[in-house]
């Protein structure tokens, strides 16, 4: 009884602690303050208009010349599939490429072999459901690059820490290590911050680089803004912003606006007067869904008109037209693929019963 008595003199001391409780309340208060919000999670600071950028625009989607890729999914959970790329004519594709997936609920492996030797490789692991680990390397013409990222999905923001090439072996702290977050505040307002800090080598100075950004959703449309106000190597500053809206069901348009301001001739802050050296690019781009293809078409600032057309002819086969004309160089690229999936009987008729549910990956 004296032990019972002893062991619950403290408890009581720190329950009656008027510091302790004040934090406690208000603590308390501030999270029933911010569930009542009903906050969203916003994505991340990484994809912060990925709306424009994923959807609409043509960035990441146009190619030049021949391509043709095979895939053979071998099985559908676990997720295992091989895949081989060809192509000519293309300066930015390596003629031959083969790679692999693999992937449960909780791991994501990939790799990837070019012709010319490169090897890459990517794996992802799920923890819990907010917390996933990402590791990357890269080894191409001699030169490795590696990278280390977590990522923290909460229920109204995203929290990301990376890291690529770091190294202590030098007697010191190198490579680049970048953090950030996006949180929302309002159900249609997210403010994010991102803190860049990168040693080169152990003879430079490192930098710290800070770069804000917002991201405003309405009912129909997004629009994002980004501010970096010291680019590296004193290299000046940059603006960027994109708006994204849904016309339609089947209709989706964006723009995007970026802006640098760099130190002219003379430097910023010489006897000579330099000034500053303004540059801007904008474009604008659609993208409508047919019942069995899909159209993108963009257009910049510099006068080039873009267009991608994927049709899908069967359920395995599916075709790519892309072309891009450039009118102030009177220059014109067109682009051609194919992509078949190789799928055997027994997982087609697996996918048509739906007796086996493909895994959630841990992206």
């Amino acid at each position: 009884m004296a032990d019972d008595k002893f062991s619950s003199v403290p408890a009581a001391h720190v329950h009656e602690n008027p510091l302790l409780s004040t934090i406690r309340t208000t603590y308390k208060s501030f999270w029933e303050r911010r569930e009542s919000l009903g906050l969203s999670n916003p994505g991340s600071y990484e994809n912060i208009n990925r709306e424009f950028s994923r959807d609409v625009s043509l960035t990441n989607f146009m190619f030049a010349g021949l391509r043709a890729e095979w895939t053979k999914p071998i099985s559908h959970s676990p997720f295992f599939q091989l895949s081989h790329q060809l192509s000519m004519g293309a300066q930015t594709m390596s003629p031959y490429t083969f790679s692999a997936l693999y992937g449960t609920s909780n791991v994501f492996l990939q790799g990837t072999m070019e012709n010319d030797g490169s090897l890459s490789a990517r794996s992802n692991y799920r923890w819990s459901d907010s917390l996933v680990t990402k590791t990357g390397a890269q080894i191409q013409s001699g030169q490795g690059v590696l990278s280390i990222e977590n990522d923290y999905t909460g229920t109204d923001f995203t929290a990301s820490l990376k890291a690529m090439n770091p190294s202590i072996i030098e007697g010191g702290i190198k490579g680049v290590f970048i953090a950030n977050c996006l949180q929302s505040v309002t159900p249609s307002l997210a403010l994010g911050l991102e803190a860049v800090w990168q040693r080169i080598a152990m003879n430079t100075s490192p930098e710290v680089l800070l770069s804000y950004g917002a991201k405003y959703r309405g009912s129909d449309w997004i629009a994002s803004l980004q501010i970096q106000p010291d680019m590296p190597q004193g290299q000046g500053s940059s603006v960027s912003s994109s708006y994204w809206r849904k016309l339609t069901d089947k209709v989706s348009v964006g723009a995007d606006l970026s802006l640098e301001f760099t130190p002219g001739m003379g430097g910023q802050g010489s006897l000579m007067g330099g000034g500053w050296e303004k540059k801007g690019a904008a474009s604008a781009a659609a993208k409508y869904e047919f019942r069995a293809s899909t159209f993108r078409a963009q257009i910049d600032n510099k006068g080039r008109l873009s267009c991608l057309l994927e049709k899908t002819i069967l359920p395995a086969i599916r075709v790519t037209f892309a072309g891009e004309m450039d009118h102030l160089k009177q220059q014109a690229k067109v682009g051609l693929g194919v992509s078949v999936e190789a799928m055997s009987e027994e997982l087609m008729e697996q996918a048509e019963k739906g007796g086996v549910q493909a895994p959630s990956l841990p992206f």
